[in-house]
């Protein structure tokens, strides 16, 4: 079977698509203009045993084809790209900055810069832009914050925000040399003046990361700390249009951690994973795949699979929290899940709270095949 992703029905439906998909066939092909083919994944349990497979693996040179100026090339191999000892000699180094924990303790400081987005959100209006008011804005505010970038440089780093969040294009390679840069001195100063943030800690610990490798992390969580961007949005408008689902919400705050977590598996940001490359022959659900061919999970077919979720279809806030995929799964499980449930939950009961009488004003939707993302989210106060 075969989806063609450049059709707009898939674009605009791919839950159903992919839904349709998974019940016929646990591997289809993807087809893409200007990319050929590749190969999706479609049921729960098969992609787990993929993304754990040592046989299949992330490409290591995802950026390297960007036209970007060769010094900061050293800079493009992130932590997403390694594998084997290389990748659990970096995520034994810097996990323990990023455990639920940590995540727990930094709640106090993400709660702070949630308010003072909530404070600028009201412009008199009475109709905002969420996207570009708060989703977008606070996964960098937390991510300086997180790093210490000094307080005078944090307006810039919202515009390397903003220019990621927009997508792969002039924009967003337009400013990697300027976040590396940027990158390159905040390891510089907290390595001759350590302060009580993630980068001090990192650069103190035992067998230690390299310069190189320390600035190549820093723009990292520059380019995946925007998951959350999309995530709090795509939560806002499922609530808003979902009055049953947001009245729990506001009636009982404490549902926010299961809440967060089914409203990723229902409608999280990504559609699919990053492609994996088959190292060798392999075989998946008795469908044989030659070596050197791209692989990817669907997660819109996998997150709603009925062999791993009772009535997958239906948005439950009561539904136990955990097996989604959303934040991948195995070696490359994603380093900030913690903090980004942090993020989406404090911005979300914070936001209800701040305003009860919101509602949606338009919303529109990217055409985007690999990811759930909003193009707008205009919200009446």
């Amino acid at each position: 079977m075969e989806i063609d992703l450049s059709d707009p029905q898939v674009l605009r439906d791919p839950f159903s698509a992919y839904g349709k998909a998974r019940e016929q066939a646990p591997v289809v092909r993807l087809v893409t203009p200007g990319f050929g083919h590749m190969w999706a994944v479609t049921r729960h349990a098969n992609a787990k045993t993929l993304l754990s497979d040592p046989r299949v693996a992330l490409t290591e040179d995802t950026y390297l084809p960007l036209q970007v100026p060769e010094h900061c090339r050293k800079y493009l191999r992130t932590m997403q790209q390694t594998e084997g000892e290389e990748h659990a000699r970096l995520r034994r180094l810097v996990s323990p900055a990023f455990t639920a924990r940590r995540a727990a303790a930094f709640r106090p400081r993400i709660e702070q810069i949630v308010d003072r987005l909530l404070d600028d959100l009201d412009d008199g209006t009475g109709r905002v832009d969420f996207l570009t008011r708060l989703a977008q804005p606070l996964p960098m505010d937390v991510i300086t914050e997180l790093v210490g970038i000094p307080v005078d440089r944090r307006d810039d780093w919202r515009a390397y925000g903003a220019a990621i969040a927009a997508g792969q294009g002039r924009t967003f390679v337009a400013a990697i040399p300027e976040i590396m840069r940027d990158a390159e001195t905040a390891v510089a100063a907290r390595t001759g003046d350590p302060g009580p943030d993630l980068l001090s800690e990192l650069i103190g610990v035992p067998d230690r990361l390299t310069a190189t490798e320390l600035v190549t992390l820093v723009w990292h969580l520059v380019l995946a700390g925007q998951t959350p961007a999309v995530l709090v949005a795509n939560a806002v408008e499922l609530l808003l249009t979902h009055p049953a689902h947001l009245a729990a919400l506001r009636a009982d705050p404490g549902l926010a951690p299961t809440a967060v977590e089914e409203m990723t598996r229902w409608a999280g940001p990504q559609l699919l994973t990053l492609p994996r490359w088959t190292r060798e022959p392999i075989e998946i659900a008795g469908t044989p795949i030659e070596a050197g061919q791209p692989v990817t999970v669907a997660l819109a077919a996998v997150n709603r699979d009925p062999r791993a979720f009772p009535d997958p279809e239906r948005l439950d806030f009561g539904r136990p929290a955990g097996g989604h995929l959303g934040y991948a799964y195995g070696p490359h499980f994603c380093l900030g899940a913690a903090l980004a449930r942090v993020q989406v939950e404090v911005a979300v009961t914070a936001l209800l709270k701040r305003f009860p009488g919101i509602a949606l004003a338009a919303a529109e939707r990217m055409p985007d095949p690999g990811a759930w993302r909003l193009r707008t989210l205009e919200v009446a106060l």
